[in-house]
């Protein structure tokens, strides 16, 4: 029997990954979390960063500059 591999984007990331793709620290997502400046969910007791709201929070700043 084969087992095929499906490769799923993710739609959304946790609070480290979310850190780990801007290459910026937990500390700075969670400050731009308490600011309103970056858009989360809560899932139960898990906060998840929207990939859109990551897009949109870089967007702002590359305006900003």
């Amino acid at each position: 029997m084969t087992r095929s591999t499906v490769t799923v984007t993710p739609v959304a990331y946790n609070v480290n990954e979310a850190a780990q793709s801007l290459r910026i620290s937990r500390d700075k997502i969670y400050e731009l979390i308490r600011s309103g400046r970056l858009r989360t969910v809560k899932v139960g007791r898990r906060r998840l960063v929207p990939v859109a709201a990551l897009d949109e929070w870089m967007r702002s700043e590359v305006g900003a500059s």
